[in-house]
């Protein structure tokens, strides 16, 4: 008899991992405390616009876990390629191509001649792990050897594709890490030739395809179950218990942030391991959509307005699903870091959002027919600045339980760390059957 697995947790990450499992013969469970699927990785409908909560930007698309996803478990995903040469940095007084890609590079009116130079040895140096950073040096200080220019663009990069306005407080290693991995689809004669892809359908498409691929493979998906407590025997976790029903399993994957691990494991004595993550800042940003009756017509379908860290994307470009006919939806984000926060900047960067709108996109309130604003929307569970860390998937001292979602180790960033580190933590589990299973 195969293994039974109880995945705790559908968001992108139980979800990802229930499919994967259920699809190479185990027996799956996946409980869900909400009466809806995905987590924070929702659409939602207004009007007859589809409003994705939460990235759904997926870089280096060759190499990413969902086009694996895609060839290992037949999961279906309706790419929307980015379209670099439509993307911008603002920076007040004018407007220059993003450098995503090497044709952006020379393009850029960001970096001087001398700097363009000196920013491709960067990046070269970068691919071939000569840069890699140092332990203990966040990227901003690890940076001041460089040329202003030059450290102004990486910083500049990070702030947009980590989600924050403080994006010299990234440590330096997972910097170059991460950038190993982007700058690889800007190589010459590479293969990994889309830098970034969006989803036709929005999250939920995605969300819809995994349960799909649980149900036909004979896995269970129990909506609004809010598990309650662990039940142990020495290292290992027997069962879990929900609202009226204990669930035995072989394994268990715990989908869920580390402040409700912390809560889950409370009778056990491996609550402690759980502490230190429980008590990390999150990423939060205000997030600002506006759906629109027609079309505003715009050389950008990506502008990051550099001075007030707000970028916007028109969605609807790359995926008309999302719009009913003739209309427009775009997305604006704006960074919040832990100070602004505490000191209720949120409706401020509303303002100054509205004022990005009003600059790029004039006339936007005269076609309004439905917006959606959060001010204070998590995006990732842990942000990676300072001495905050990821949380492993997996500890020495309990021996059957995994952990995944975007505050575990994994690849990227947002949403690629919730599909890496369930990838990582299904990979083991089939990688080491249980005992019972090998004799």
């Amino acid at each position: 008899m195969s293994e039974q697995i109880v995945v705790v947790g559908g968001g992108l990450a139980g979800l990802s991992a229930a499919a994967r499992l259920a699809h190479n013969g185990y027996r799956v469970t996946l409980l869900e405390k909400s009466p809806k699927l995905g987590g924070r990785a929702i659409t939602i409908p207004m009007k007859g616009f589809n409003f994705n909560f939460g990235a759904h930007a997926i870089y280096a698309r060759d190499i990413s876990v969902l086009s694996k996803l895609e060839k290992e478990i037949n999961l279906k995903v309706d790419w929307k390629n980015f379209s670099p040469s439509k993307a911008f940095y603002d920076l007040g007084s004018f407007t220059t191509p993003m450098p995503t890609t090497l044709e952006g590079i020379y393009k850029t009116k960001i970096l001087d001649r001398s700097n363009k130079i000196r920013f491709g040895i960067e990046v070269m140096k970068t691919l071939v792990n000569i840069e890699r950073g140092e332990e203990g040096v966040l990227i901003g200080d690890y940076l001041e050897k460089e040329p202003e220019q030059v450290r102004d663009m990486f910083l500049t990069l990070a702030s947009s594709n980590f989600f924050t306005n403080e994006p010299e407080k990234i440590p330096s290693p997972l910097f170059f890490q991460y950038y190993k991995r982007f700058f690889g689809t800007m190589a010459m004669g590479s293969h990994r030739k889309r830098a970034v892809s969006y989803i036709g359908g929005g999250w939920q498409s995605i969300v819809e395809g995994f349960a799909k691929i649980i149900e036909q493979n004979g896995g269970t998906i129990i909506p609004k179950e809010k598990v309650t407590k662990v039940i142990m025997n020495g290292d290992q976790v027997t069962a879990i218990q929900g609202k009226e029903t204990t669930y035995e399993a072989d394994q268990f994957i715990f989908c869920i942030p580390p402040k409700e691990c912390y809560n889950l494991f409370s009778e056990t004595p491996y609550q402690h391991l759980f502490e230190e993550y429980s008590k990390y800042s999150p990423t939060v940003v205000v997030v600002y959509d506006i759906g629109l009756s027609e079309r505003i017509r715009s050389p950008f379908t990506y502008v990051y307005q550099k001075g007030e860290r707000v970028f916007i994307t028109d969605i609807s470009y790359y995926d008309p699903t999302c719009v009913p006919e003739g209309g427009q939806l775009l997305q604006a984000i704006a960074y919040l870091n832990d100070e602004e926060i505490a000191n209720n900047k949120a409706d401020e960067k509303v303002a100054t959002i509205e004022a990005v709108y009003d600059k790029h996109y004039p006339g936007w309130r005269d076609r309004l027919v439905a917006k959606r604003v959060s001010k204070k929307a998590v995006v990732q569970e842990i942000k990676c600045i300072n001495d905050q860390r990821l949380m492993p998937t997996k500890f020495y001292s309990l021996s059957n339980a995994y952990f995944a979602g975007d505050w575990c180790q994994g690849e990227g960033q947002l949403s690629e760390l919730s599909f890496s580190s369930a990838y990582d933590v299904t990979s083991r589990i089939m990688q080491h059957p249980m005992e019972k299973e090998a004799e």
